[in-house]
């Protein structure tokens, strides 16, 4: 964005008066009309209520009112998130526009009165979960590295928007890793947080003790300046911890001297791109540079655990979905009836035996956490997908080396990072995972490791791009 990656950055030089609020939703919305007939991030822009906003940040940081970090800039919303501007269509033909009558999410509601601009509604998989779908009147979401490629589900548009430009940051929701997934496959920074650290109030569900709302941008440090903002407890969130909240952006230290970072790579568990080994090796040496001592670990019952993440989500889904899916069930994609359709096939005895693997599951990996500070995977061991390559009937099969859903049946923070890029130009990534609530602490560890690299900060150009 015109001289702006970050959200650090635009807000240092907002409060420099090298640049204003309507500057950056200006060039947010030069960028979109760049981009948008390549990527399709948008379901809906805000352009008249977005720079209306960004007059009055103007107007208050010119008069001596700071609300903060995010005062001032343009995000994104990913569209199974209230806002006020429009409706929330979780990219289906079945939800009724009318079920946002209430307003804001209380996270968006946080996120503006903290000064934040809403530039716009994000494309998303129907209902979180699934694949793009042709046959549905929405835009295909494409990566802005490979438009031949998808940029990830399902925070698929809030993914492609960061690197292309469109705006400094948005909300995601992660349920089996649609915050990380796009994040990895888009060559930018994305937080599953705790679960329970941020209220989900105000978001079309997916799977009620899965689900997450987290932040998404460039960096470790943006991602932390938005999550000081959005996370603590709300009433009509009655799975929202009042835990108290961390300062996320003091932990940023950049120091890891004494900290022990346990590594799986999960080669035991298939097969990956052939420059995967290189890249972890290589993002490796920069945590040790940092002060980090490495540490061979397994993480416990994964097969077991991916399992339980699956079952939970469909079952779930499909308890949500059963009264429209058994009257609208060709108003839904073929990835949706995939997905939400199969839930019911589960029995009770499934998902009761899945909640108790869940709960030893966490257990085990509290006990791991005593022996080392953190826990560093892959994200994926594959790059972004071809969207010819996506099968709604199969689409277990299309997805290769995903190792995001561990981390929700458990519910301990990950962070997603930029390691590099294959030689086909693709981003890769690894997830950074820590005890239940020290998500300042994950933080710290992707800031360390983002100092001493600049993957975060790439950007793709859009006359590269292959027009969709």
């Amino acid at each position: 964005m015109e001289g702006y990656l970050t959200i650090a950055d635009a807000a240092a030089g907002l409060r420099a008066g090298d640049v204003t609020s309507r500057e950056l939703v200006d060039a947010a919305f030069a960028a979109a009309d760049q981009w948008e007939p390549l990527l399709g991030v948008y379901l809906q822009r805000f352009d008249v209520e977005a720079r209306a906003a960004a007059a009055v940040a103007d107007a208050e940081l010119t008069s001596g009112i700071d609300r903060g970090p995010l005062h001032g800039i343009p995000l994104g919303i990913k569209d199974i998130i209230a806002t006020l501007e429009g409706p929330t269509t979780a990219q289906s033909l079945v939800l009724d526009p009318e079920w946002t009558g209430d307003g804001d999410a209380p996270v968006v509601e946080r996120l503006r009165r903290g000064g934040a601009v809403m530039v716009g509604k994000t494309t998303t998989c129907e209902f979180a979960i699934g694949f793009p779908d042709a046959e549905k009147p929405f835009p295909i979401p494409r990566n802005p590295w490979d438009t031949m490629t998808w940029p990830g589900g399902s925070s698929s548009g809030t993914g492609a928007g960061i690197p292309a430009g469109l705006f400094l940051g948005g909300l995601g929701s992660d349920t089996g890793g649609s915050i990380r997934i796009p994040a990895a496959y888009c060559g930018t920074t994305g937080l599953k947080a705790t679960f329970g650290r941020v209220p989900k109030a105000g978001a079309v569900p997916l799977a009620y003790t899965l689900d997450g709302i987290g932040p998404m941008a460039r960096s470790a440090r943006d991602c932390a300046l938005m999550l000081a903002v959005m996370a603590g407890p709300h009433p009509d969130d009655p799975t929202s911890s009042d835990r108290a909240v961390d300062d996320y952006v003091a932990a940023l230290t950049g120091d890891l001297r004494g900290v022990r970072i346990g590594v799986d790579r999960l080669v035991r568990t298939g097969d990956a791109h052939p420059d995967m080994e290189g890249l972890v090796e290589d993002a490796l040496r920069v945590l040790v540079d940092a002060g980090a001592q490495l540490v061979d670990v397994e993480l416990p019952l994964y097969d077991e655990l991916t399992t339980a993440q699956f079952i939970t989500m469909t079952a779930e889904s499909a308890a949500y979905h059963m009264p429209d899916l058994q009257s609208r069930w060709s108003d839904y994609g073929a990835g949706a009836r995939f997905f939400v359709g199969g839930g019911a096939l589960f029995t009770a005895p499934d998902y009761v035996q899945a909640q108790r693997i869940r709960r030893l599951g966490q257990k085990l990996v509290r006990e791991l956490l005593t022996d080392v500070d953190f826990v560093v995977t892959p994200t994926s061991t594959w790059p972004a997908p071809t969207l010819a390559s996506l099968d709604p009937v199969d689409p277990m099969a299309s997805l290769r080396g995903l190792h995001t859903q561990y981390w929700n049946a458990v519910g301990n923070p990950t962070l997603s990072v930029p390691i590099g890029f294959t030689a086909e130009g693709l981003p890769m990534s690894l997830q950074i995972s820590g005890r239940p609530f020290a998500d300042a602490d994950v933080l710290a560890v992707g800031d360390a490791f983002q100092r001493g690299t600049d993957w975060h900060l790439r950007a793709p150009q859009p006359a590269l791009a292959v027009p969709a």
